[in-house]
Formats: structure tokens, C-alpha cells, sequence
């Protein structure tokens, strides 16, 4: 059979259910969000919809969004579980978001069947219920079309979906929601067994007991150990504590109880789940109603100081007073904030002895050990539990794949002297003469070792996978690489610090123009790194502006604008694939390629303002050429609400913060592609190269811009003059602001006229080049440069 998912319901609109909805309108599922009938309520509609509509709401007002951008909101319909249950009829996957309540679950289940259309998947978000359980009692053709959807909180951030069918589960079923899931909810699928709390929150709670547990009798503080267990060991910033409170305290309980009862045989997690103290203060907080982020006080406090700047106090573990927050020092957090590299970071903890070291010490020895316990009961082999860690936990890398840095053996023989030794199939796997959990060719992993069959299984990629680490090096300098990715497709990657442009960029980007005059059929410009570029080196700007080196200074704008115009008149398709950030020179070469393969979360914008100038890379001229030339091609239409809204998005240095807010930006044109899964992004881009060619792409023709001329000017003045009166700009943005009015108007113009690009491109490198001769510029950039954050001077 042929599935499709056109259609979706989700019950239940609590805050995990309503984003799982958003996140099904982000890509593209039409849904209806249902929940339950508020107590007497009468006929009337809003009424009985009050509980579904307040969890819409706030869905829409989530932070972070959940959402895209707004229009997805029209995807999503709501309705209550009494009138609107028939919808259920039609839809081609049903999920349900409701209480983990084992017989609330199996009755609406009950219900379910007898709606649905034969053949559509019904699938639980159950955290942990097993599903052969939420099942019992369906027909044969309800359980082949049932399974776990097990998304992680936010869905729309957190790149886990566990997929867990029952032994009942149609493979066809699973092979299709798994594709569903991967390709269009961009997600990484993690195939789990029907086993308790399945593999993500079965390592998080067997390693998270452990570490309450270890970090109460040992005598650490809530900050000593947030300022060890973040970035320092490959975890993300909320540590281990500030997880908890995101979590919920709650939630955390909740989980915790429910895991130690389904695990009898479990006996590395059995100590720690039922350990005393971690048990008694948790039992505590929720005494107090102190649950975490969602009532503002858990593990950490927001108060006012005395400045009146908001503070996080943390809690004292054994008076449970929230106290000051601390800055904790030690030696080894010292010497591993030097060092780059994990593996090498984590070796500076695990050969030092002070309180920090044995904290990294006991969290790695015991995270291994218990990550193999689990095997093969929960996977069959080791890469599961790392996808799961990474994608639904945020960890840099999964704990066999640490393992096998660190050393197999080595880590083994410390495991045991701290007692922590691994199980048996970890020392049967070495003693047979496999050393590492992952199979490797160079750094990148072909293969994993199977547990069952004792031998290492291929780690099977799709066909056509772009993955750079495979790929053909053609040229390379300190900033960039070129490719042959395959197939007559070349492949520009940056690799600068954050991948800030720089004289080595725009060398091999022009190299790699010119071997694709005659070497390729078109280039793609993209990366596997988190950001796709951060802007221009400010502090090559501001070095040269500051020595006076304006010549200098003057050929890298006009290398960069080159760059930029040469790609969007190249004769072959140059496909942009930016994910992350794109801010400043990243946005404009963005915008300059034949076409954009986007990923969803994209964070994109012309924020130079920031730094004290304007956008010079043929930034102005582009949003000039998006925002203002369509409308000015009727006759007698009006420029100034089109040049308003390029002034307010370049002026207030806006940033969308998604891929379908950078089209309704402008950012990107209704011809180029959003892809949700980053992974694929690459391949995607080649595979965008590859039609365009085959299509018979032609470039663009030379396009003039329209010049509004002095008396758009003159407005934008008033409005930049009202703005400064009213103090929602500084005096010295005053300065800025009518810099970007004269560039984007032409300048003093006698009248509206069409003008050439390069027109635009002088007055825009002009400005740029006078503001970074002013102070106030320059203070702005080593503001940047040392803060991150902007200057309002």
C-alpha cells in the first residue's frame, strides 16, 4: 500500500502537543489540533473550544517560535474531541499528545477505530508507555498502521524522533513514517525497540539519577556543576541543572518514578533512580511548587540585583535557599577552555584531580558503562544511543563515539579503577580484535559494531549523499576549500572562524568560478558547519580603517561586490545552501547566487548598521532590486512604502529567524527551496545544480535599479530626524541611517530615474569607506569584536 500524509490530527494541545502541530504546518501539513471540552460548558462554539484555542495561542506566541513564520498558522484548525472527532475520518496520520495515562490513552484509542479510514497510522507520543500496551485490543489492521512517534521538546529545534513500532507494526508503515519523519519533518530518526522510555530519556534518566546522586554526597554546588557539565564536556549551555529546570522539575519526577518500576532488571540505573537524598530534595522542591522554567523558580531563581538587572540565583542543595550566583574556578576548567578539540579537552579532566576533573571523571566513566549496558536490549547497536544523545540532548558527540576517541582499551581499564567497568560484550568486542565501536575510512564512520552478530554492519548512506569528508579536494587555502562533489558539480566551502569572508574566501570562490567556466556544469556554496557566515572579518575592517589602509580596504568591498555580481550572472547555476547564521556579507552572498537550497532554521540579515555602517557587498542594491523594483514597474506607483520597508529591515538590522521568514523578507524568491532536514542540505543543493543545468539554465538579464532621487530622500530624512527626536535611534545613528537613505534613494536625484547597479554599488562602498573612517564606527566594531553584542553609541 501507498501511504501519504496530506492530512494530519493531533489530540491533545498542550504545550508539547500544539508545537507538534506547528511543526507539522512548517512543513506543510495541513492539521487539526484537538483537545477536550472544558466542564459544563453550554452549546456555546468558543467555549467548547477554549482549551484547544489557548494552547494554539500559545503555540503562536511561543519563544522560540514554533512556527516558521506566521502564515503557517493557517494550517492549523482546532476543534474539540465532542463535535469535531469525525475529522479523525479523514486524516491520513493521527497522533496523540494526551496525559501518560496507560487506560485514558487505550480508551481514546477505542475511539479512534472506530473513525478512522482503513489504512491511515495512528501513532503515540508516549514517552515511555509501551506501545504493544496503548494497543491492546485493536483490530488487526489498527495495530499493522500503529507506532511510536516520539518527538522531543521543542520539536521544531530538537532533531530527535524516536520511531517505535510494535511487533505488529506493518514494516512498510515504518520504513514510511521513518521517511516522512527524515524528509519532510527534517528530523533524525532514531528505530527503537518497545522498551521503557525507548532509548533518549532511558539514557538521560540512567545517567541523569546517577548524577544527582553523585553530585549531592560529594558536596557540589548547582553552579560548580553548570559551569563543568555545559560546553566544557560537549554539552549544550543549560549544563545539567538549568536542563532540569527547562525539562521540568516536574516532568523530571514524573519520569524518574515511572522509569524505576519498568526496569526491575536494571541494575546499573536501579541504585540511583531509588537513591534517598536526589529523591528526597526533588520531593521537596515540588512540595514548594518549585517546578523549574515554568514557574520561574526550580534549580535557579530570577530576582532583580541591586542595579535592578536580572539576576539567576542558584539553590543551595542542603539549605534550599536560593543564594547569589558564583563563579567557580579550578584548575582544569582553566587549562580545558584552551583546548579546542573534545577528545583532547576531556583528556585534560580525566588526567587532572582536582574537584572539577573528578566530576568530568564520574560522568564519563559512568555515561559509558551505562550506555552499553543498555545494549542490546534497547538497540543492537551502539549508534541509536549516540543519535539519540546528540539529537534529542544537544551533545556534541555520542558517548561510544567519544569512547572511541579517548581509547577503547585505555577507557576501559580507567572505567574499572573508578567502578565503573563496562559490561561483558564491550571486553568480548576488544578482545576479539575490534578496538572501536565505529568502523572509520579516514575520520569518517562506514560501519558499527552489532552486538548480536559480533561483527561490524555498513552504515548505509541514500544514494547520491553529499557528504564533504568524501569528497575530492581540488583547491584549498587558510579559508576555504573547493570540491568535486560528483557528477560535473563543484562545492565552495568556508572554514574561517564562524565563516567570516576574508581575502582567502573570495580567492577561491573566484577560483572556483573560473575552473567552472570550463570544469563544471555549476558550483554549490555551502558547508557542513553550523553557520553558513557570519559577515565580513571586522577585524580586518577595523584594523585597516583604523592604520588608514583605504586603498586596502576599498579593493576587498570591491572584490566582494564582484564576487557577488559575477555569480549572478554566471553563465552555469551557482546554488547557495545557507543554514544557521547569514548575517551581514553572508546575506548578501546569499542573495546573489542562480538559486537558494535553504534549511529551515535559517537565521538571516543585513545587520551591518550594528557595526556602525551600512551593507556595501551589494546588499543595498539587491533588497533595492527585490523590495522596490517590481511595484515601481507600474506606472504612477509609489515608491516611498517599498523603500520604508527596505529602510526598516536594513535600518533595525532585522534578522529572520527562520527560512520562511527570510522569503517573506525578501531573502529569498519564491523559486528557491527550503529543506527542513540539514543533512540533506548539500545534497539537495547538488541535486538543485544538477536540474538547473539539465533544464538549460540561462542567467538573469542586467537589471537597473529604480532611484527614488531627493524627494524620497527628503522623507526618509524626516522619518530618520523623527526617530532621533523621539530617541529610538542615537545621534550617531542619525549619522548612519542617512547614510543607507542616500545610497538607497540614488542620492540627490532631480527626479525618480533607473540607474545601473553599479550606480548603487559606488554609492554603497562610498559610505561604507566614510563610515569606517568615523570613531564612532570603529568603537562599534571592537564593541563587536569583544562582546557580541552591539554598541548604542
Amino acid at each position: 500500500m501507498k501511504y501519504k500524509i496530506q492530512n494530519a490530527v493531533v489530540i491533545g494541545s498542550g504545550v508539547m502537543g500544539a508545537a507538534i502541530a506547528a511543526h507539522f504546518a512548517n512543513a506543510g501539513v495541513a492539521t487539526t489540533l484537538l483537545d477536550i471540552v472544558p466542564k459544563d460548558t453550554g452549546a456555546d462554539k468558543a467555549a467548547r473550544n477554549k482549551i484547544v484555542n489557548t494552547g494554539f495561542e500559545n503555540a503562536k506566541k511561543a519563544k522560540p517560535a514554533a512556527f516558521y513564520s506566521s502564515d503557517g498558522h493557517s494550517l492549523v484548525r482546532t476543534g474539540n474531541l465532542e463535535d469535531d472527532f469525525n475529522v479523525i475520518a479523514s486524516a491520513d496520520l493521527v497522533l496523540e499528545v494526551i496525559v501518560e495515562n496507560l487506560k485514558i490513552k487505550q480508551s481514546l484509542m477505542e475511539r479512534i477505530e472506530a473513525v478512522r479510514k482503513p489504512g491511515s497510522i495512528i501513532a503515540s507520543n508516549t514517552s515511555g508507555i509501551p506501545l504493544k500496551d496503548i494497543a491492546t485490543g485493536r483490530s488487526d489492521d489498527f495495530k499493522q498502521h500503529f507506532l511510536g512517534m516520539h518527538f522531543f521538546n521543542p520539536p521544531r529545534y530538537l532533531k530527535l524522533l524516536e520511531v517505535i513500532p510494535t511487533a505488529e507494526t506493518l514494516p512498510g508503515v515504518v520504513e514510511f513514517i521513518s521517511h516522512f519523519g527524515e524528509y519532510r519533518l527534517g528530523k533524525g530518526i532514531v528505530l527503537c525497540k518497545d522498551t521503557p522510555n525507548f532509548i533518549g530519556n532511558r539514557v538521560a534518566f540512567g545517567t541523569g539519577a546517577f548524577a544527582l546522586d553523585f553530585i549531592i554526597n560529594n558536596g557540589y554546588t548547582v553552579d560548580e556543576v553548570d559551569a563543568i557539565t555545559g560546553p566544557l564536556m560537549g554539552r549544550p549551555r543549560t549544563a545539567t541543572f538549568r536542563l532540569i529546570d527547562l525539562v521540568g522539575i516536574d516532568v523530571w519526577d514524573h519520569v524518574g518514578r515511572n522509569l524505576a518500576p519498568a526496569i526491575p532488571h536494571d541494575s546499573y540505573a536501579q541504585p540511583y533512580l531509588q537513591a534517598e537524598k536526589p529523591n528526597a530534595l526533588i520531593k521537596s522542591m515540588l512540595e514548594r511548587g518549585w517546578l523549574g522554567n515554568k514557574s520561574k523558580v526550580g534549580f535557579y531563581k530570577e530576582v532583580r540585583g541591586e542595579d535592578g538587572k536580572k539576576e539567576f540565583w542558584s539553590l543551595n542543595l542542603a539549605t534550599l535557599v536560593h543564594e547569589a550566583p558564583t563563579k567557580p574556578r579550578f584548575d582544569s576548567v582553566k587549562q580545558a577552555k584552551a583546548v579546542e578539540e573534545l577528545a583532547e579537552r576531556l583528556q585534560v579532566f580525566l588526567a587532572a584531580d582536582d574537584k572539577a576533573a573528578k566530576l568530568v571523571q564520574a560522568f564519563t566513566w559512568q555515561g559509558f558503562q551505562y550506555a552499553a549496558a543498555i545494549i542490546p536490549e534497547v538497540a543492537d547497536t551502539p549508534k541509536p544511543v549516540d543519535d539519540a544523545i546528540c539529537w534529542g540532548f544537544g551533545h556534541e558527540v555520542g558517548p561510544f563515539e567519544t569512547w572511541d576517541r579517548l581509547g577503547g582499551e585505555r577507557s576501559v581499564q580507567k572505567m574499572a579503577e573508578a567502578g565503573f567497568p563496562p559490561p561483558e560484550w564491550v571486553s568480548e568486542m576488544l578482545a576479539g580484535g575490534t578496538s572501536t565501536f565505529y568502523q572509520y575510512e579516514g575520520k569518517a564512520k562506514v560501519g558499527v559494531y552489532d552486538v548480536v552478530q559480533k561483527k561490524y554492519v555498513p552504515l548505509i548512506r541514500p544514494a547520491g549523499f553529499v557528504k564533504i569528508s568524501g569528497s575530492k579536494k581540488v583547491a584549498e587555502n587558510a579559508g576555504a576549500t573547493l570540491y568535486d562533489i560528483g557528477d560535473g558539480v563543484g562545492l565552495v566551502e568556508f572554514h574561517t572562524k564562524m565563516n567570516a569572508l576574508d581575502e582567502d574566501i573570495f580567492e577561491i570562490t573566484s577560483l572556483a568560478l573560473d575552473k567552472a567556466e570550463t570544469e563544471f556544469d555549476g558550483l554549490v556554496i555551502g558547508s557542513e558547519a553550523e553557520n553558513f557566515s557570519a559577515g565580513a572579518n571586522l577585524f580586518m575592517v577595523v584594523m585597516a580603517s583604523q592604520q588608514g589602509m583605504w586603498d586596502s580596504l576599498d579593493a576587498s568591498i570591491r572584490k566582494l561586490q564582484a564576487m557577488n555580481m559575477r555569480m549572478r550572472y554566471f553563465p552555469k547555476p551557482v546554488v547557495v545552501a545557507p543554514a544557521g547564521l547569514a548575517l551581514g556579507g553572508g546575506a548578501e552572498v546569499t542573495m546573489h547566487g542562480s538559486r537558494v537550497v535553504a534549511a529551515g532554521e535559517l537565521y538571516i540579515g543585513l545587520v551591518e548598521l550594528g557595526a556602525g555602517v551600512i551593507p556595501a557587498g551589494a546588499g543595498t542594491k539587491e533588497m533595492l532590486r527585490r523590495v522596490v523594483n517590481p511595484p515601481m514597474r507600474t506606472q504612477n506607483a509609489d515608491a516611498l512604502p517599498y523603500l520604508q520597508r527596505v529602510f526598516e529591515q536594513i535600518g533595525l538590522a532585522k534578522v529572520a529567524t527562520s527560512a520562511e521568514e527570510a522569503r517573506q523578507a525578501g531573502f529569498l524568491t519564491s523559486a528557491d527551496r527550503i529543506i527542513l532536514n540539514r543533512d540533506h542540505l548539500l545534497t539537495e543543493a547538488k541535486r538543485e545544480v544538477l536540474h538547473l543545468s539539465a533544464s538549460g539554465y540561462r542567467p538573469p538579464a542586467p537589471e537597473p535599479i529604480y532611484a527614488a532621487g531627493r524627494d524620497a530622500l527628503a522623507a526618509l530624512r524626516v522619518g530618520i530626524h523623527m526617530m532621533a527626536e523621539g530617541k529610538y535611534i542615537s545621534e550617531y545613528e542619525k549619522v548612519i541611517a542617512g547614510k543607507l537613505a542616500y545610497v538607497m534613494t540614488g542620492g540627490e536625484l532631480s527626479k525618480p530615474q533607473w540607474v545601473s547597479e553599479q550606480y548603487i554599488l559606488d554609492l554603497e562602498r562610498e559610505a561604507f569607506l566614510s563610515l569606517c573612517g568615523q570613531e564612532k564606527t570603529q568603537a562599534r566594531m571592537w564593541n563587536l569584536l569583544q562582546t557580541g553584542k552591539p554598541l548604542r553609541n
